[in-house]
């Protein structure tokens, strides 16, 4: 489903994503926001993903909005539709969920960002950890591990949640950055003991619900799984995943986690990303304060702002983003960049995760983000610094999406394969700390 706005009317759909209207109302040009088709479809020919979802918003209104693909790679699988097709949302539940909530939690005062997490939830500390503060979680500086394969050895979610709160810590707090899905986890346990109720009721009542987000939620009925995206079909649980959270640890936690969990459409997505660039409001509703708001999408440790990310040029931000842009990516194949200097943001929804059939489908899938930001930047017409940049991009040259298998006269060396990957992962730890922590959180098949 096709949306790009030809005409220069704008029509309010309460509860069902942004206004609409045409990219020259707000300054942009229709036919360079065309090349986000050639992008998207391009990584769907390569194999990355079976079907995407995409919308661009800028001042108030989404000016480029539409599905690509299936939702699976069966041939009568049901299209994507940029409005209705659900899909599991992966470590953009950090954000649009757990984050939101402690930002709401700091501006009624009830929580302090430097306040000590064993404050809140006793059976968390001893040790370095009783100096584990939230804004330690909030950046991944807590000095937790990236994860741990809860869903190995716990029998029940209360199980579950309680290796949360004893894992051990792997650093120092405050003393490095390790991208933890632990972190989060404890994040989301903390909304609950303050707020008094568990963390989806807690974000029905004061995220989704008052924001029209009616396509949010953790744990979807069964009575959606017809237009939920499925992820994958051969995960540990033994048979395929449609409308169950994709990630083990999420899962074993009972299916609301404080890192994943959420699933939602990229019109609802729409509604979050212009809420906070409003400051905090939405369609006469404060969700929450814009000094709040402005204070946790700034940077804190490094790159990283209070539970977002910021755009630096790496995973999948592209290379033009403002330097206060900020966002998040999902394992699963999502992201949401939100650039504050120009109005606009940009969501991607994909299942990556659903038998890619890419060699390397997360190459893919990070050219294709970055692709798509930089489409939208360079679609800015009153950016006059942007008119003469190229339009040119990674996913016209495919570089590493589907490598050739090795000469043959290469196979005689057996391990060649293992150099190879040993080889990558090495350059990769080489090139900056940021790039390691990640691959170390890669490896642990933690999802970002």
């Amino acid at each position: 489903m096709l949306r790009v706005i030809l005409t220069a009317l704008t029509v309010t759909r309460a509860g069902d994503g942004l206004p609409v209207k045409s990219p020259a109302d707000v300054g942009m040009s229709s036919s360079r926001l065309g090349a986000i088709e050639r992008v998207v479809e391009r990584g769907i020919k390569a194999g990355g993903y079976p079907g995407a979802t995409v919308v661009v918003g800028r001042k108030g209104a989404a000016v480029y909005e539409r599905g690509f693909g299936k939702l699976s790679w069966s041939s009568n699988s049901a299209p994507v539709d940029a409005e209705r097709t659900i899909y599991d949302i992966a470590s953009l539940t950090k954000v649009v969920g757990t984050t939101t909530a402690i930002m709401i939690l700091y501006d009624e005062k009830k929580i302090g960002l430097d306040d000590p997490v064993v404050n809140y939830i006793p059976t968390f500390g001893g040790g370095d950890k009783d100096k584990v503060t939230i804004r330690m979680l909030l950046t991944h500086t807590s000095g937790l591990p990236a994860g741990r394969d809860l869903w190995r050895i716990a029998q029940t979610p209360l199980e579950a949640r309680a290796m949360v709160l004893s894992t051990p810590l792997e650093g120092r707090p405050g003393a490095q950055y390790i991208y933890s899905d632990i972190g989060a986890d404890i994040l989301g346990l903390l909304v609950e003991v303050v707020a008094g109720e568990p963390l989806d009721k807690f974000l029905a009542r004061r995220v989704f619900e008052p924001l029209g987000m009616n396509e949010t939620m953790f744990r979807p009925a069964d009575s959606l799984r017809y237009r939920i995206a499925p992820t994958e079909v051969t995960p540990p649980r033994g048979y395929p995943l449609q409308g169950e959270v994709h990630d083990e640890n999420a899962y074993a936690l009972g299916g609301v986690a404080g890192h994943a969990g959420l699933f939602s459409t990229a019109a609802d997505l729409s509604v979050f990303a212009q809420m906070m660039l409003n400051g905090g409001e939405y369609n006469g509703v404060q969700i929450v304060s814009k000094p709040t708001v402005d204070l946790f999408i700034s940077r804190a440790f490094g790159h990283r702002a209070l539970g977002w990310d910021t755009a630096d040029g790496d995973y999948g931000s592209g290379r033009y983003l403002g330097p206060s842009a900020y966002g998040h990516t999902g394992f699963t194949g999502t992201s949401m960049w939100i650039d504050p200097e120009r109005q606009m943001f940009v969501i991607l929804l994909t299942n990556r995760v659903h038998a890619a059939r890419a060699l390397r489908p997360a190459k893919v899938i990070s050219d294709v983000r970055a692709d798509l930001s930089d489409a939208a930047v360079l679609s800015i017409i009153d950016a006059p610094e942007f008119a003469s940049r190229s339009g040119k991009f990674r996913a016209d040259r495919e570089v590493g999406w589907n490598p050739p298998p090795p000469r043959a006269s290469r196979r005689r060396h057996a391990s060649s394969k293992h150099h190879s990957i040993a080889s990558a992962t090495s350059k990769s730890h080489a090139s900056s700390k940021k790039k390691a922590t990640s691959t170390r959180k890669k490896s642990s098949s933690k999802k970002r």
